[in-house]
């Protein structure tokens, strides 16, 4: 019978906790939303400017997200955009999502199949609600939107220090493209 290396289980023992934790390490911190959201001036169309994009949101132009409140209290998301290219397929999917924080309205979880409700967090809301930042507490995707297809550099530079200051990556943030 063979004999277990006790040094060799000690070094992987010590990766795999070192591994573990780094990966961790982002959700130690909670990410804070917004103090408050006037849910009904929120909803409607959103822009996509700029995101950290999830396996559907690769190669994508033209991508926009609109909010209808639901009587229940739940919220109809359409999600919209072309892929490849601006005349590329256009693509359409239909989250719903559920307000989980009632007192700041700035948690929901986000539904694109039952039961799983996805980490939905507005962390960034100007007073004019014409600009937000949707992040996720595992710091893997972000969304930059605004009411309109293009904002100036400033206005995106800002936004962009905004979710470095998050903790996010910016290496990995990607603008999508707008006409």
């Amino acid at each position: 019978m063979r004999q277990k290396n006790p040094k060799l289980m000690k070094a992987l023992l010590l990766t795999f906790v070192v591994i573990f934790n780094s990966g961790c390490a982002k959700d130690m911190i909670e990410m804070k939303t917004v103090e408050s959201v006037d849910i009904n001036r929120f909803m409607g169309s959103w822009y996509v400017i700029a995101n950290i994009p999830t396996f559907l949101e690769r190669d994508i132009y033209d991508a926009v997200e609109t909010y209808e409140l639901n009587d229940d209290g739940t919220i109809a998301t359409t999600f919209t955009f072309r892929k490849g290219g601006f005349d590329g397929d256009q693509k359409k999917y239909n989250p719903k999502g559920f307000v989980l924080d009632k007192e700041s309205n700035a948690l929901w979880g986000m539904q694109f199949i039952w039961p799983i409700k996805a980490d939905y967090r507005i962390i960034y809301l100007d007073e004019t609600y014409s600009k937000t930042i949707i992040g996720r507490q595992k710091r893997d995707f972000v969304w930059i939107m605004a009411r309109t297809p293009k904002i100036s550099d400033q206005e995106y530079a800002e936004l962009t220090s905004i979710v470095e200051s998050m903790g996010y990556d910016l290496s990995l943030l990607q603008r999508v493209p707008q006409r």
